[in-house]
């Protein structure tokens, strides 16, 4: 059952649910919120979820959760007016828990302003003022971990999983079958929106790779995506704005193995199982969003003194030689690939080795 910001559906009271959580960050943040959900649900029953629009159709199906409801906080619903109509809705709802992983004012005022009696977040938040109970954000763990740190002690920590439908697995099927394409092809994302995560050897690897390649991502990669199909005519197939979050995932998951940056399709990937080549640059796997296969690959370069240069990858160098990304060599990450392909490595191939 899913809900926008407009009308609260009507719940009874024996299955409405208790527990809301407030996660209103980056995609690839709320895809890693997923086992929180579930830990949240064993202990408490179906949750709540209050994301962003994007996001929302990725999490509709879990089977942790209940209602969606979808916050346009940069669009439609942005600023006081759009905190204070979807805190009334929230009110209404009746919540005992309110769980806030995402650190900002924006989601503790929601919380609060809905008379939530309870609410959970870390204790360096900006925000932490507000919440009535503050949890030690654990250091040197995967954000999944960190997150499930709000959960309390659960035990083995439940998968990062998005739950794809048949009609979702048959609209990527349909699309590859319109272009001939069969499941185990190399999947690529080159882009992110942080433009020094952005590996500049996709176009390179696509054309030396010995399969068909999909490019992967939304309308803003168009162009990165046609530069990758020019270097591999006819091999390479750009997905790239054609297909919504749900059909994408579901491409990803018939991948034999994605090649992405530090990016939201790592992370889709994770969820459905796809193993990944991740290529870091300006960020580094300790910052906790790495890949967490078995299979997975990390390339990175080994050297540089400047490496981590921000939390996110800032959109030019600071200075001026993005070579944490220039030197990495098309071979290195081909290697990579064929590692994963082979499920012949369990270590990361770094520039170098």
């Amino acid at each position: 059952m899913t809900s926008d910001a407009g009308a609260a559906p009507t719940v009874r009271p024996s299955d409405r649910p208790t527990v809301v959580v407030i996660q209103t960050a980056f995609l690839g943040d709320v895809i890693l919120t997923t086992p929180l959900l579930a830990a949240l649900a064993a202990a408490h029953g179906p949750v709540d979820v209050v994301t962003t629009p994007a996001a929302a159709a990725l999490i509709e199906t879990h089977p942790a959760v209940g209602t969606v409801f979808r916050y346009d906080k940069r669009g439609a619903e942005r600023g006081l007016r759009g905190v204070w109509r979807l805190s009334r809705q929230l009110r209404a709802r009746g919540y005992l828990r309110a769980y806030l992983p995402h650190r900002s004012w924006r989601s503790a005022a929601l919380a609060r302003l809905a008379g939530i009696g309870e609410r959970v977040g870390f204790a360096d938040s900006p925000a932490a003022t507000t919440y009535t109970r503050r949890v030690v954000r654990p250091g040197g763990a995967h954000e999944v971990e960190r997150l499930l740190a709000l959960a309390g002690n659960i035990g083995d920590a439940p998968p990062v999983h998005v739950a794809l439908t048949a009609d979702d697995l048959a609209e990527a099927d349909r699309w590859l079958r319109a272009r001939g394409l069969e499941s185990g092809f190399v999947a690529i994302a080159p882009g992110s929106i942080w433009g020094t995560k952005r590996w500049p050897g996709y176009a390179e690897l696509a054309g030396s790779l010995d399969r068909p390649a999909v490019i992967v991502g939304g309308r803003d990669d168009a162009r990165l995506a046609a530069d990758v199909m020019a270097q591999a005519p006819g091999r390479a197939h750009s997905a790239a704005g054609e297909l919504g979050l749900r059909a994408s995932a579901a491409l990803l998951a018939r991948a034999a193995v994605l090649v992405t940056n530090d990016s939201a399709p790592l992370h889709l990937a994770t969820a459905v199982g796809t193993p990944i080549v991740a290529v870091f640059g300006p960020t580094v796997p300790s910052f906790g969003f790495g890949p967490r296969g078995r299979r997975d690959l990390v390339v990175e370069h080994p050297s540089l003194g400047c490496r981590p240069c921000s939390a996110h990858g800032p959109q030019v160098c600071p200075l001026g030689h993005h070579r944490c990304m220039r030197e990495l060599s098309v071979e290195t990450v081909a290697a990579a690939v064929e590692a994963v392909l082979g499920a012949e490595a369990h270590r990361a191939i770094r520039t170098g080795h």
